[in-house]
């Protein structure tokens, strides 16, 4: 069982920089890890994945808009957290952020394990 939390959450000024962590009660680097968010009175939507460090952290975006403006990496030294780093933020990135786990990035939503969420608020 893998256990997932996220923090880093807030509310910032559109423009501004954000960095969700997810850590875990256990080593990371044999999961794919992403992250997905939801925005209020919408469906929860895939952000970004990374694959297993035997995958060479290869990532995926799940939106074209995210490009250039959100990244995910993992901690080298910290093996149980992984990183969601949010530039040039807008409104609309307004949701609530989930980390979640699973043996690969099969698809936005496909995860075995989830974390409980962390809000982040875009003002305008």
């Amino acid at each position: 069982q893998v256990q997932l939390v996220e923090s880093g959450g807030g509310l910032v000024q559109t423009g501004g920089s954000l960095r969700l962590s997810c850590t875990a009660s256990l080593t990371l680097d044999y999961y794919a890890i992403g992250w997905v968010r939801q925005a209020p009175g919408k469906e929860r939507e895939g952000v970004l994945c990374i694959l297993s460090s035997d995958h060479l952290d290869h990532s995926t975006y799940y939106a074209d808009s995210l490009k250039g403006r959100f990244t995910i990496s993992r901690d080298n030294n910290a093996k149980n957290t992984v990183y969601l780093q949010m530039n040039n933020l807008k409104p609309e990135d307004t949701a609530v952020y989930y980390c979640a786990a699973a043996w690969g990035c099969s698809g936005p939503l496909e995860y075995d394990y989830w974390g409980q969420g962390t809000q982040v608020t875009v003002s305008s």
